[in-house]
């Protein structure tokens, strides 16, 4: 199984606002960087999303080492807040809806077919490749004419 390092970041300029996400992905010698954005999103939808897009760019089984700053997404991992939405019909603790469901479903094969270890940074606390993600997705953020976020609730 290939040892990969996925580094991710989300970026929201306002909340809700345009927003964008990038990841890089690491394998051996080889890099690739990935980004992208929409015209009014939030930051943790491009939180996940960087995640998402990170992990679908793989084209099989891999062992994945990913860096996110963001807590929501390590929360819904590590203390299986996934898990329990599924099993109470993507209702939270509150019992109200899941924020961002459509975009966790999509998540869900992902974490599945690849062997993922989630590792927490702090954001703008000089991790390299944790400030390059930061950089691509606000540059996408920052572009004219973004495509709207379709599964946001304000779009």
């Amino acid at each position: 199984m290939k040892h990969i390092f996925l580094y991710t970041d989300g970026s929201c300029l306002g909340n809700p606002g345009p927003g964008g996400w990038a990841t890089i992905l690491r394998y051996g010698e080889y890099e690739k960087e990935l980004s992208g954005g929409f015209a009014l999103t939030t930051n943790n939808r491009m939180e996940i999303l960087a995640v998402i897009e990170g992990l679908a760019a793989l084209k099989e089984p891999c062992k994945v080492e990913l860096y996110t700053d963001s807590q929501y997404v390590r929360n819904a991992v590590e203390k299986k807040w996934l898990v329990n939405w599924q099993k109470n019909g993507w209702k939270n603790a509150s019992k109200k809806p899941v924020k961002n469901k459509d975009l966790w479903v999509r998540l869900l094969p992902y974490l599945e077919k690849h062997d993922v270890t989630l590792h927490w940074v702090r954001g703008h606390n000089g991790h390299p490749e944790n400030e390059r993600c930061d950089d691509l997705a606000r540059a996408e953020a920052g572009k004219p004419d973004l495509p709207p976020d379709e599964g946001h609730e304000a779009a």
